[in-house]
């Protein structure tokens, strides 16, 4: 019988990735064939925006971390088969977002994620 080992990764990194806008550093963290499926004001869900593959994602990443945004992460969590936080963000105007997600890991990477983005009218 052989047994594999699941460790549960150190959602540390990712959330100093994300807080530093650090697009690159963001996307290490994705399966090559990952799906991002985000839901906000544009995109509801019957119509969810939705990022496949490295490229798509990391060109999201890259628009939302090139934003004057400040990020917050908080209440990560994440276990050998997924993880969870809360992203709290601000515009240089005041507007905030939150943002929850939560992602299934495959060989500790994210395979498959939900973010819903909430934002102030």
């Amino acid at each position: 019988m052989t047994t594999t080992a699941h460790t549960t990764p150190d959602i540390t990194d990712l959330a100093a990735a994300i807080e530093g806008r650090a697009a690159d550093a963001i996307v290490t963290w994705y399966a090559e064939d990952a799906t991002l499926t985000v839901l906000d004001k544009d995109h509801p869900p019957a119509g969810p925006a939705v990022y496949t593959g490295l490229d798509a994602i990391g060109a999201y990443y890259r628009d939302v971390c090139g934003r004057n945004i400040e990020h917050q992460v908080k209440d990560a969590v994440s276990t050998p088969a997924g993880l969870a936080f809360s992203q709290h963000c601000r515009y240089p105007d005041g507007t905030g977002v939150l943002c929850l997600t939560v992602a299934v890991l495959q060989d500790g990477k994210i395979q498959r994620q939900t973010a819903v983005q909430v934002w102030d009218s």
